[in-house]
Parts: structure tokens; sequence; C-alpha cells
């Protein structure tokens, strides 16, 4: 894909409400998806990409640079897929800021209205992402500046306790855009709310990875964000749905388009063999375990559309499941 066609399919997403995204690291994203008739302010100025609601955004700048690969996982009984958007490992770091920072006001905000609240970088030290939070309110920001310099996990440092308090706005910062998350940080034991929403784990963090391990990304490039697709069987809060034939051929587009063409070409050689009548001992499973990934979700594919013959067989031999959650989250929390 060449940077004027990523543009191009990043502002058609953009626009599509069915569309979630994420912008993190592993252990530490900021999500973004709207409701179908929710508000919405759609941009599309000079060197800016942007969608916001009253309860989050995510914008790019430049995408010159970025790489779109499309990828699929075997989650539960079900799949997972995503396009993750890349930069090349030596383009992609920010600050990694190690302490609590002040940074001044947000003047690259996506709203106007949030341009003189005051940003901090939380200082969390990850490669790809600078993670942040903006307040106007002068109490808070009169506790940050006082723990500016210190790490937010040091015992006694109040920072943390005041900002789950006052749940200020999240702003997660990559080199080619933005996510922002209005919505109140939940409690400990709290549950997200639906809508924008971010996930921090520190445990996570501390492994040092950039994505998770179930991931295909091409070598040498980073992920520091991720667009997903509707899902042909599952809603945006994860729940099932009659099979959406167009969904899945939107996907599978963007798949041949962006993914791995050993994968696709995987993809290909599984339902050729079952439509011939094959069987699976003619087929010997793939020693990569991306690949048995592809086996299996092509498998799932093809039981969730009309009947194959000898499709039960294909199961039986390479895709023996225990009943397990559906909820289909990875360590970004996509869906």
């Amino acid at each position: 894909m060449t940077a004027e066609d990523v543009t191009s399919l990043i502002r058609q997403e953009l626009a599509t409400a069915t569309t979630q995204w994420s912008l993190g690291t592993f252990g530490a994203i900021a999500e973004f998806l709207r409701d179908p008739g929710e508000p919405v302010e759609l941009g599309d100025g000079p060197g800016r990409l942007f969608v916001v609601t009253a309860r989050g955004g995510i914008g790019f700048d430049d995408l010159s640079e970025v790489r779109l690969f499309a990828s699929e996982t075997a989650v539960g009984q079900g799949w997972s897929h995503r396009v993750a958007l890349c930069l090349p490992e030596a383009a992609c770091a920010m600050n990694r800021r190690s302490v609590l920072t002040e940074l001044g006001p947000d003047e690259a905000a996506l709203r106007p209205q949030d341009r003189s609240d005051i940003l901090f970088d939380m200082g969390l030290g990850t490669l790809q992402v600078d993670i942040c939070i903006r307040t106007g309110d002068p109490a808070l920001i009169a506790t940050l500046r006082s723990a500016a310099g210190r790490s937010l996990f040091e015992a006694g440092n109040p920072a943390m306790g005041a900002i789950v308090a006052e749940g200020p706005h999240r702003v997660f910062m990559a080199r080619p855009g933005r996510c922002e998350v209005y919505q109140p940080i939940p409690p400990a034991d709290g549950k997200s709310p639906e809508g924008p929403h971010t996930h921090v784990l520190p445990q996570l963090l501390r492994s040092g990875r950039t994505h998770a391990a179930t991931e295909r990304v091409p070598e040498g490039w980073v992920p520091f964000a991720h667009l997903v697709p509707a899902h042909p069987l599952k809603d945006a809060m994860g729940r099932p749905r009659p099979w959406d034939d167009a969904a899945h051929e939107r996907f599978q587009a963007l798949l041949a388009a962006t993914g791995d063409p050993e994968l696709t070409a995987l993809k290909q050689q599984v339902l050729t063999a079952i439509s011939s009548g094959s069987t699976p001992a003619n087929f010997r499973e793939p020693a990569n375990k991306f690949a048995r990934h592809t086996l299996r979700v092509s498998l799932r594919q093809l039981r969730a559309g009309p009947k194959l013959p000898g499709l039960s067989r294909w199961l039986e031999a390479f895709d023996k499941q225990e009943p397990a959650s559906e909820d289909g989250a990875d360590a970004y929390g996509h869906g």
C-alpha cells in the first residue's frame, strides 16, 4: 500500500461507526469506539484526520511512514481480527519518560476547548507511546506538580490516587497520532465503562513487549495502534450476532491486501483441500504458531458459513478445543 492508500483507508475507517480503534502498547492502551447514531465530529483538515465524540476521540497526523498489517487469531471457540498500524522500529520511539512530568498546555488536543488544559506524562517509559493525563482542575494540577519528578508507583506518592479519584482525560500519543478518553476512570474493583476507555496494567508493562505474542507483526516493525472492523459473528460488545458475510468479505479483502501473503495462501490451500474432498490425513499441520492460528481460524470461518462435506473431520483433526471464554479480548483489549 502507498502512503495515499493508507491515508484513504484510515479516512474511510474513521467514518465507519462500527470500526473500533486502539492506540498504545502491550499492557497499556486507549480504546475508542462509538455507537451507531452517536453525535460525532469527523475531521479531515490539513495534516489531521480525526473522529471525536463526547466520550473520546482518535486522530492521526503524518501517516507517511505507517504500514498496515492485518491478522487473525484463534480465540476461545472463535477468532479475533485486527489491522495493526505499524512504524519502522527505528522510527517509532517516543520520549520514554520514567517519572511524572509536566508538559504544559496540550496545544495539539483534538478539541479546541481542551488545548489550554495541562498535559502530564505519567512516566511509564513505554517505547511507542507516551501515556499522559490532561486536566484543567487547579487542585489536581497542584497535586501533580508536587509529585513531578517521581515515579507514580513510588511509596507515598499521592498522584495516582488523585488521578483515579478525579478521572482526568487520558491522552495516549504516538508519532503519527493520538487517542483521547474523556470518560471517568473506574475504581480498581470497577468495570470499564462502555465506549472509550483505557487499560494500564503494570504487570504486563514490565514485560517490555511491544505487542501480544499471539499477534503476527512483520519483523522490524512496531504496532502503535490498531483498527478493528466489524466482526462477522460478534457485535462491538462481543455479543453473538447472525453471520454477516459482507463484514467477513470486507476483512478478508484487507487481509489479502495487507496481511502475511504466506498465511493468506495457507487459507486458500485449506479451502481448496476441503472443497475438493481431500482428507485431513493428506494435510500436514504447520509447525509455525501463526500458521496454526490461521488454520484454526480458517476452519472456524468455514464452520460458520454454508456446511462443507468433510469439514467436521478437519475440525476434529486440527481444532480440538475445550469450551472457553468467547470474550475475544487479547492483551490490548481487542475483541
